[in-house]
């Protein structure tokens, strides 16, 4: 009787992960194979698919969202997004190839809420009333995340950050400023720890 429930179990499970994948891949561009786990979430409030991009060989466990406002999201090659990693997006988020993003990352390129206290109040009703407002003065400013970059788990990227290639963001950094390629980052806010080898060779 177990292995019939085990052999059960993942007959579901497979179902699940199939009728997910096609959920998300309504939603989205995708250029190539692209896999989605059955934690993958994506919610397009634009309802363009044009506005968020994936990539052939790459696989998405996390959760990718744009604003009805705006944003874009660009998702290279061989990615990997872990599960619990939100990527949230009111301008532009770029991701190079094969970047590694570990699970409960946070990348959002804009403050999600306006600063000031009565405005943030009233975003927040407006919200609770009618959904997500289409137009709001809060910062946005886009990230660029280069080809071959790891981010490790429970990191967070905030606006405006470019993580330059090769690059490693050692797990639990925030990361508030630029981070040259090839140069290993840890801390809140991340500091720079070492450079890796590869930054000599291209440089060669």
């Amino acid at each position: 009787m177990g292995k019939f429930f085990y052999f059960l179990q993942r007959v579901l499970n497979k179902i699940q992960s199939f009728v997910n994948t096609l959920a998300c891949k309504s939603q989205i561009t995708t250029i190539g194979d692209v896999k989605f786990g059955s934690d993958a979430r994506i919610i397009n409030m634009q309802k363009d698919t044009s506005k968020i991009k994936v990539a052939g060989n790459s696989f998405i466990s996390g959760e990718l969202s744009v604003f009805k406002r705006g944003g874009e999201i660009s998702i290279g090659e061989y990615c990997f997004v872990g599960e619990g990693t939100r990527i949230w997006s009111a301008k532009k988020i770029f991701i190079g190839d094969r970047v590694l993003i570990s699970h409960n990352v946070g990348i959002h390129d804009s403050n999600d809420h306006p600063i000031d206290a009565v405005k943030r109040h009233e975003h927040f009703k407006h919200i609770l009333k009618v959904g997500h407002p289409e137009e709001i003065s809060i910062i946005e400013k886009d990230i660029f995340i280069e080809d071959d970059v790891w981010i490790g788990f429970a990191s967070i990227i905030l606006k405006g950050i470019r993580i330059g290639k090769g690059a490693i963001i050692a797990a639990g950094s925030v990361v508030t400023k630029d981070v040259p390629p090839y140069a290993i980052v840890a801390g809140n806010p991340a500091r720079i720890i070492k450079y890796l080898k590869e930054e000599n060779d291209e440089l060669a």
